[in-house]
């Protein structure tokens, strides 16, 4: 697994026109094959008389399934130039649709490719560009008089806190970048005078928009 990688946040739409023509770009982070044609296939069906619906899918860590159709417009000017800005821009696990009106301008080679990639980008900004990040989830076990150190050290060192428990003890569990764990099993024990008990419960990607995490208590 990669420690890290861009994809989008959340489903997005946008609407422009240009030069007459009206252009709608629809952005969709999906897991896989399957739900991306999902997605493509519900936005053709909700644009039936359209002109064009132009799909494009990235799937992998390393783009190991990416696909595109220039459905109907001349090659290499609509979903060719989007797969290339998805790959330019390292974006994975992301389907994009840019459904076109014809408005009665032609717009050349040259203008297709820019107004395709304008409206796919478009898109990525609404949906948001975020950094997949794999994190550990660290459960630590300290005693009570230890809790407040021990909270702003976390704190001060970029860790963020998922969540704390009460019983005989004191339990937090933090989120950790993966590169970063040992050194938080080191912190811990020399707050602690090697009293902690530390211990890894799952690794899992977290989203991070910029700079922060997009989790934290639950």
């Amino acid at each position: 697994m990669i420690k890290e990688y861009k994809t989008i946040f959340q489903y997005a739409e946008i609407e422009h026109t240009i030069q007459k023509s009206r252009f709608i770009g629809y952005a969709k982070p999906v897991s896989d094959e399957n739900e991306a044609i999902e997605f493509i296939e519900s936005i053709k069906n909700k644009h039936k008389n359209a002109t064009h619906n132009v799909p494009v899918y990235v799937i992998g860590q390393n783009f190991e399934v990416q696909k595109y159709s220039e459905d109907g417009e001349p090659a290499g000017t609509a979903g060719m130039p989007v797969l290339d800005m998805l790959k330019k821009e390292d974006i994975k696990y992301t389907a994009i649709v840019v459904t076109r009106y014809f408005g009665g301008i032609k717009l050349g080679t040259g203008g297709l490719v820019r107004a395709y990639t304008a409206t796919a980008k478009l898109a990525l900004a609404e949906a948001k560009i975020v950094e997949k990040v794999l994190h550990d989830i660290i459960k630590i076990r300290i005693e009570y008089s230890l809790l407040g150190k021990m909270q702003n050290e976390l704190f001060n060192n970029g860790y963020t806190i998922k969540d704390t428990v009460f019983d005989d003890a004191v339990n937090i569990y933090a989120y950790s970048q993966v590169d970063r764990s040992d050194q938080l099993r080191a912190m811990t024990q020399n707050i602690t005078s090697g009293k902690a008990d530390i211990s890894i419960l799952d690794t899992l990607y977290l989203e991070r928009l910029d700079g922060k995490l997009l989790a934290g208590k639950e």
